[in-house]
């Protein structure tokens, strides 16, 4: 006869579970992940869907995206409101999509998604020197990069209008072996 305290209903936990990859325990470990980045936010009931957003500079804190170099990409693109705030359904998304139960077709889009720093849906040359770039942490010459990057484009674009379409993207992935095995994060 305590007084247990609930986090989400019994709906709210099969919702998520039916939309991500992640059990009843996970989401609720996922909960306490979220609530930790600012306590002074996140409520510990969720029941009545609190519109709560954690900005992306504690996002970005956590121990699973602090030293990769496309943290700030990742979160604003799981960001709903554009501006790199998340709420807990922004968040859960994050970690489903980029787990590793999640199928290469969904990896694919996101990463596609990352890597397009303009947003315009394709990835071009500039988008691919900032990917570069950040994968080495700035280490090759600009003439290094400008040159992986024309190289990459020659072998990946498919139609010849010099930047890669999703199809395109999806091609180039599909013959990397290790990409399913380098593009997750772990809980």
């Amino acid at each position: 006869m305590g007084n247990k305290q609930t986090t989400f209903t019994d709906e709210q936990l099969e919702a998520f579970q039916d939309c991500t990859f992640f059990t009843r325990k996970e989401i609720l470990r996922l909960h306490a992940r979220f609530r930790e980045l600012a306590p002074h936010l996140v409520p510990l009931d969720f029941t009545n869907n609190p519109d709560v957003r954690v900005p992306p500079t504690l996002v970005v804190t956590m121990p699973e995206l602090k030293e990769n170099p496309f943290r700030d990409r990742i979160v604003a693109t799981f960001s709903e409101d554009g501006l790199g705030n998340l709420s807990f359904n922004d968040f859960v998304d994050m970690f489903s999509a980029l787990c590793e139960l999640s199928p290469r077709e969904l990896k694919t889009i996101y990463a596609f998604k990352i890597y397009d720093f303009n947003r315009d849906d394709f990835i071009c040359e500039d988008d691919l020197q900032q990917t570069l770039n950040k994968l080495t942490k700035g280490e090759l010459t600009a003439e290094e990069v400008t040159l992986v990057c024309q190289k990459v484009i020659e072998e990946a674009d498919l139609d010849g209008d010099r930047k890669l379409s999703f199809s395109d993207f999806q091609n180039m992935i599909s013959k990397a072996p290790d990409f399913l095995s380098n593009f997750h994060i772990r809980i």
